[in-house]
């Protein structure tokens, strides 16, 4: 059975799912209150479009719903979606409060639809070895990690869009960084204490939110963890790594944006033969995380068929955005600095 797959929002990230769509399903419909960016999509595809979700959902047969929208509508379309009778692959965030994400979560059990979270870093070549050597006992109990998110979003990024208002954005750590947030919480589990500084350095009056920030954290294990992020790295992506630990082990996931297995360093174990990964996800004057909706898709269509478990489920979505709440609620906006 080919499942059909419907795509609310035809921004940027929504042309990438409908490439992994034609490869694994049929695209049916789009829509974008953005009439002349939606039948530019239409074309493209060769589909109807609708300038409302609700006109997508009450007119498309479709199987499956892809929310492509700006983080703070994430959980309005999700909700309509499911209640539609449609399954749903939500972009990340999930959504910008855990209230929003537990109110997913109960409207998809109660429609007994799957709800699906993008969380693609999930896939990155080390990601994977590291999470099974950690999974195996290798590196022993974790004692500390380190995470750096070190990019640039610089002005141009932000005009005439979405990103940067606090509403439909969220802030640096819904945007740029929850995937790096997701992998804390996959490797390491909840964060149980913070505290934290954030400010807005140099993008004053371009976004509503902090451009950098850092945070000491506890988690539930014990483990001691610091994260240091920011978007003002000169002129492009610097680095986005994560150094771990244990008592068996050191290891560090660097490169832009955890592509690559920097240092290992594992009593009687080693990494060896990672794959290469895919392309980091290129948007003309920056970049992105890797570029892995395609096995997103994949595990859509095996655990939709019952051959897998879904790779990120909305409960370990709702984490992520429980902890990002966290960091905020710790964190003092400082400001710029005198």
């Amino acid at each position: 059975m080919t499942l059909k797959f419907g795509v609310i929002g035809c921004g940027r990230i929504a042309g990438r799912h409908a490439e992994h769509i034609k490869k694994h399903g049929q695209l049916v419909a789009a829509c974008d209150t953005y009439e002349e960016r939606a039948e530019h999509f239409g074309v493209k595809y060769d589909i109807p479009t609708y300038s409302s979700h609700k006109e997508l959902l009450a007119k498309t047969d479709a199987d499956l719903i892809s929310v492509c929208t700006p983080n703070g509508l994430h959980a309005v379309h999700t909700i309509d979606a499911l209640r539609a009778g449609k399954h749903v692959l939500c972009e990340k965030p999930m959504a910008t409060s855990a209230k929003d994400c537990g109110e997913m979560i109960s409207v998809a059990l109660k429609a007994n639809k799957q709800l699906f979270i993008v969380k693609q870093n999930r896939f990155n070549p080390p990601v994977v070895a590291v999470k099974n050597a950690i999974n195996q006992g290798k590196l022993g109990r974790i004692l500390s990690v380190q995470l750096n998110c070190f990019w640039n979003r610089n002005t141009a990024y932000y005009e005439n869009s979405w990103k940067g208002s606090k509403h439909l954005d969220g802030g640096s750590l819904f945007t740029q960084f929850s995937h790096f947030i997701d992998l804390l919480y996959w490797m390491i589990g909840d964060i149980k204490n913070v505290k934290g500084f954030n400010g807005n350095y140099l993008h004053e009056g371009i976004v509503d939110f902090e451009d950098q920030g850092v945070a000491i954290l506890e988690f539930s294990s014990g483990t001691l963890g610091t994260i240091h992020y920011t978007t003002n790295s000169h002129n492009k992506n610097m680095e986005g790594s994560m150094t771990l630990f244990g008592e068996k082990g050191s290891v560090k996931i660097g490169g832009q944006y955890l592509n690559e297995l920097e240092y290992q360093q594992i009593e009687g174990y080693e990494i060896a033969g990672l794959p290469p990964g895919n392309p980091a996800n290129n948007y003309g004057q920056y970049q992105g995380s890797m570029s892995n909706h395609g096995e997103v898709y994949q595990n859509v269509i095996s655990a939709l068929s019952g051959k897998e478990e879904i790779a990120t489920n909305g409960f370990e979505g709702m984490k992520t955005v429980e902890i990002i709440e966290k960091i905020y609620a710790a964190s003092k906006w400082k400001g710029l600095p005198k």
